[in-house]
């Protein structure tokens, strides 16, 4: 489980706090039940009246994912390809049909399996290559939920804002309670804002993200199983896979000349 996210949330709602203590302010002023109620309860009903029952289930499901999903080993994928590459080399391809077990993956056994039956490799591609698109295709759905959300949340904070100013001029003819009336009105529009740009938006950037990388894997391991299926020399395996590869940090020389 990658927990940048969940560190990140934390950070931001620990800057609002932070910087609400630092200016002699009270960090218990901005717990409203009621502001709460209408940001995160309104928020998911007009997310949720923009989608589908299913879909939002799948929202759900996405998001539970998104935030708990080990950090796919994209690097884990040549090793066991290139051995693939190298016994089928030696021995044929359906030397394979004893190593099947031994292969965790359960996308890259379909994969091999396919190839050791003789699935034609314009075939193999096409049925490999639509469990990916269909996984990206859902992935984007869950992640559009959250950002949807993100943008109704603020527009709600207004709402929420108009109500409490709409008891605020209920109240004008006791001055002693305005204050703190108008301040309880803002509070609605501060989480609004707040959990949007901490929460919504970064959930729905989390599930891209997760998906980019498992279709990115997906997508290296359709191309080691044609290579093998091609007989290719398993030096040519690594190498092309390794090129594929995408590096979260800078290139070599830039590292060198830091």
């Amino acid at each position: 489980m990658d927990p940048a996210t969940i560190i990140g949330v934390i950070l931001g709602f620990g800057g609002v706090f932070g910087a609400m203590v630092m200016e002699g302010g009270n960090p218990a002023a901005i717990i409203s039940p009621p502001a709460l109620v209408l940001i995160f309860v309104g928020t998911f009903g007009a997310a949720m009246a923009s989608n589908t029952l299913p879909g939002t289930i799948g929202a759900i499901k996405w998001l539970i994912y998104g935030l708990t999903a080990k950090k796919p080993d994209v690097e884990g994928v040549v090793e066991p390809l290139v051995k693939m590459a190298e016994r089928a080399r030696r021995e044929g391809l359906l030397a394979l049909e004893g190593e099947m077990e031994a292969v965790e993956d359960p996308f890259m056994r379909r994969g091999l399996q396919m190839a050791v039956d003789g699935t034609d490799p314009d075939d193999l591609y096409e049925i490999l290559m639509a469990e990916v698109k269909s996984k990206k295709t859902s992935g984007a759905a869950g992640a559009s939920f959250w950002t949807d959300a993100g943008g109704y949340s603020p527009t709600i904070g207004i709402i929420g804002t108009v109500v409490g100013l709409i008891h605020v001029l209920e109240n004008l003819s006791h001055p002693d309670k305005l204050g703190h009336l108008i301040a309880g009105a803002f509070v609605a529009t501060l989480w609004g804002v707040l959990s949007a740009n901490v929460m919504f938006l970064p959930f729905g950037k989390r599930i891209k993200a997760v998906i980019t990388s498992e279709a990115t894997r997906m997508e290296l391991i359709i191309d080691g199983v044609l290579a093998i299926q091609a007989g290719a020399n398993p030096r040519v395996v690594a190498t092309k896979l390794h090129s594929k590869m995408t590096s979260p940090g800078p290139p070599a020389a830039a590292k060198d000349a830091a």
